[in-house]
């Protein structure tokens, strides 16, 4: 059957084209490959077979605001600081004391 592409993928690239390319009725593709109907139909109307993303389109942080973000990938690029020297330097205001203490990092 060859290669799953992810966890989730219930079909393969070869399976999918095989779907699209059926003359056969979604409920006997779906028994042929042990997969559901509506899985079948997704693949016989879509265009390709390459599988679609499903993470977040642009990924960022969920924790930074997206000005935090920048300034400290600007400050990282500027001084090419390690992550950690990084976060020591810019986020000392944002991080609690009880969470990181400055003097925990390695000189």
């Amino acid at each position: 059957m060859g290669q799953v592409l992810h966890g989730s993928a219930k079909t393969t690239e070869a399976v999918r084209r095989a779907i699209q390319h059926s003359q056969e009725s979604l409920r006997g593709l779906a028994k042929r490959y042990g997969i559901n109907r509506k899985t079948v139909a997704k693949w016989k109307r879509r265009a390709s077979v390459a599988d679609l993303s499903t993470g977040p389109k642009e990924p960022r942080s969920t924790v930074l605001s997206i000005e935090d973000e920048a300034d400290i990938v600007a400050s990282r690029r500027y001084t090419l600081l390690p992550l950690f020297r990084a976060v020591r330097t810019e986020l000392q205001d944002i991080i609690s004391a009880h969470i990181w203490k400055p003097t925990t990092f390695p000189e």
